[in-house]
């Protein structure tokens, strides 16, 4: 162990772990947007292609995932007839938008993905400024869970986002439905890493990853202490001011 550790420069991993560390400590506050923070930063700001940042964001959040899931079960916030009208329809998005994406250029895909990271930001911009949302009953489970699957591998991020929000707005109890969908989450994030080291190797995937692993775990629990201090709406409007200002510089760059 003593030896893995002396061969690894943590110098160039310093990059990845503020990432990490910025991302999480925003997911922790909110109970989203790890992925697309990660995602803008890395495609936007590091220049790295679109399916090698999804996939080193996804499988960190095998991990991060993995606890807040435990977590939740332990609290009993899942539930479980949602858990499995979720689980299913997600993964199948999830492999699909990873498969997509390892199939496309990278110069060809960071276009769109940057332009899905705009849309993203704006619309959590509009969701602090609206925050709370209006409650109605839910009806849309399944479709959603395949478009959010589906973004979240094709955009490195955005489960939380589209997911947590649509079903809070269509309604339904918001302990629940963060917890359920948090655990979900930990399955999708396994079978996007899946697919993607399926298509990309380890090499690609598993270097840089360590960083985003370090600086998420050592935000954690500053994040949870957030969660209790700020106000949602705030960060929500941080957040989406941030996404769209990082990703519509990255998306001109990609287009100039």
């Amino acid at each position: 162990m003593a030896e893995f550790f002396a061969t690894i420069d943590f110098t160039a991993l310093l990059p990845f772990i503020l990432i990490g560390f910025a991302a999480q400590l925003v997911d922790g506050a909110l109970g989203m947007a790890f992925g697309v923070i990660c995602n803008t930063l890395l495609v936007a700001v590091l220049g790295v292609p679109p399916a090698t940042a999804s996939a080193r964001i996804h499988v960190v959040e095998i991990f991060t995932t993995g606890a807040s899931g435990l977590s939740h079960l332990f609290h009993r916030n899942i539930d479980w007839p949602l858990f499995w009208r979720l689980l299913i329809p997600g993964v199948i998005g999830g492999v699909l938008g990873a498969y997509v994406l390892t199939s496309l250029h990278a110069d060809v895909v960071k276009p769109f993905v940057l332009g899905y990271l705009v849309l993203i930001g704006v619309w959590l911009l509009v969701r602090g400024l609206l925050y709370p949302p209006k409650i109605s009953k839910p009806k849309v489970v399944a479709p959603l869970a395949v478009v959010g699957g589906f973004l979240d591998a094709a955009g490195g991020g955005g489960w939380g986002p589209v997911v947590t929000s649509n079903l809070l707005v269509q309604g339904g109890e918001p302990r629940k439905i963060v917890g359920t969908v948090n655990s979900v989450e930990f399955f999708l994030a396994v079978a996007v890493s899946v697919a993607f080291i399926a298509n990309l190797g380890f090499e690609e995937i598993l270097g840089p990853t360590l960083g985003l692993i370090i600086g998420g775990v050592a935000a954690a629990p500053l994040g949870a202490y957030m969660a209790k201090r700020f106000s949602p709406k705030v960060m929500l409007v941080m957040v989406g001011v941030v996404l769209t200002a990082t990703s519509a510089f990255g998306l001109y760059r990609a287009l100039i």
